[in-house]
């Protein structure tokens, strides 16, 4: 039988990267796909004003990483802002390894329009943030996952947050957060539901997981630092990758199935104790 295959979105740095090398531990091979190929470019991260900065990590060094536990990496550029590039990526995938066996939508929107308020946000801005966080990962678990229905088995899993879940304690620019990026996890989070009536009883496993607060390099390059980080108990990036890979592979996970959202760092303090 062949290696089961992981496609990651966001996998150069942070809990894409991490999760990339938790499947690569278990004998997945990998297609890694995320704006940053080479380290040192530069690309969009801000998310009051334009920030276009580099940030450690690549898809390279996810792969070099990958690879020394024996995993084949097809590594794909793409933007989630380019839904065809992401496309592009996945018949690659599929062309390459013939099959895909689990699609973790980790990407998501990095730009202005994340923290504006209501009056200020532009209508452009909002349209980048649905067609990042909702319309690629759509097209995506359209392209991916036929292929795990024909097999009866795979899994599709979608990162939200828990700004979707919950009001902001104040505006965006005073501690809470904005309308825009929550908005449209709120509507990701919509598409397991859906996918678990229309394909009761398929094999496949969908989950959408709501990692807490991870002190990410963009949120660092958003001006947190361990200062600020260290009031929100910030969770490990590799906490996140162990409930994800869990999720996907575990037969214990399947009494989960039915929650409309994952709260990773309770569930990985339950079954893994402290996080790492």
């Amino acid at each position: 039988m062949s290696r089961p295959v992981a496609f990651i979105t966001g996998a150069s740095r942070g809990i894409g990267a991490a999760t990339a090398l938790a499947f690569a531990r278990e004998g997945y091979d990998l297609v890694l796909t995320a704006r940053t190929l080479k380290e040192g470019e530069q690309h969009e991260y801000g998310s009051w004003q334009s920030t276009t900065t580099a940030l450690p990590g690549s898809l390279e060094s996810t792969a070099a990483a990958a690879k020394e536990f024996g995993s084949e990496v097809l590594l794909v550029r793409s933007d989630i802002l380019d839904t065809a590039s992401v496309l592009a990526a996945a018949d690659k995938a599929l062309d390459h390894f013939g099959r895909v066996d689990v699609l973790f939508n980790n990407a998501c929107y990095q730009g202005p329009g994340n923290m504006q308020r209501v009056l200020e946000v532009e209508l452009e801005q909002v349209e980048k943030i649905y067609r990042g966080n909702v319309l690629t990962p759509l097209a995506l678990a359209q392209k991916l996952l036929p292929g795990m229905l024909e097999r009866k088995a795979g899994a599709v899993i979608n990162m939200v947050s828990g700004s979707a879940l919950n009001d902001p304690p104040a505006p965006a620019d005073e501690g809470g957060w904005g309308f825009a990026y929550p908005s449209s996890k709120a509507a990701l989070i919509r598409m397991m539901p859906s996918l678990r009536v229309e394909h009761k009883d398929s094999g496949i496993r969908f989950f959408s997981v709501e990692p807490g607060f991870v002190l990410t390099e963009v949120m660092k390059a958003n001006g947190f630092d361990d200062k600020i980080a260290a009031r929100f108990n910030p969770t490990p990036p590799e906490s996140i990758a162990d409930i994800v890979y869990w999720l996907a592979s575990s037969e214990a996970a399947l009494e989960h199935h039915h929650r409309a959202v994952i709260f990773a760092p309770q569930l990985h303090k339950k079954l893994f104790g402290e996080d790492k």
